[in-house]
């Protein structure tokens, strides 16, 4: 009696440890779950992903390479991973002695001045890219000054 029990408890148990589900894998990597975007996200992922993802997913297990892990879709504005943001590029400026044409030209790099269209008359700047469209170097600094100093201290990464 005890031996049927104990084989009972000892197969049930193997049983439900079969039972865990395990990830769904292509060769010997972990196929890659994507998740839905949430309602506001624009645009779809990119087509030439998923065509070059099926192959991989139809593929026998024997003959299958190991997956390479996909490229994470990229917006529009994103910029490569070494390459400073504006904010960044802007508090280096304030680095530079203020009140200087090396500092201007610093901000010059970041945003190219541009002529302000004809007829136009020269208003408050609500953004820190408008400061380009002023024609006098010493009001276009002092709008470049306002904005720079106005942003919180980045963490540098």
């Amino acid at each position: 009696m005890r031996t049927s029990v104990i084989l009972a408890a000892v197969l049930l148990s193997t049983a439900a440890v079969a039972q865990t589900p395990a990830p769904p894998m292509v060769g010997d990597q972990p196929l890659v779950q994507i998740k839905p975007k949430p309602k506001g996200a624009k645009g779809l992922a990119k087509p030439a992903q998923a065509a070059a993802s099926a192959p991989e997913a139809a593929a026998p297990a024997a003959t299958a390479q190991p997956a390479a892990a996909p490229k994470p879709a990229r917006s529009k504005s994103a910029k490569p991973a070494g390459s400073p943001s504006v904010a960044n590029k802007l508090q280096a400026c304030l680095e530079i002695e203020d009140g200087t044409k090396e500092r201007l030209d610093c901000y010059d790099a970041v945003f190219p001045p541009k002529p302000a269209a004809k007829g136009a008359k020269p208003k408050a700047a609500k953004a820190v890219a408008e400061c380009r469209f002023r024609k006098e170097e010493d009001e276009r600094l002092a709008c470049y000054n306002g904005f720079a100093d106005s942003i919180p201290k980045l963490p540098k990464s």
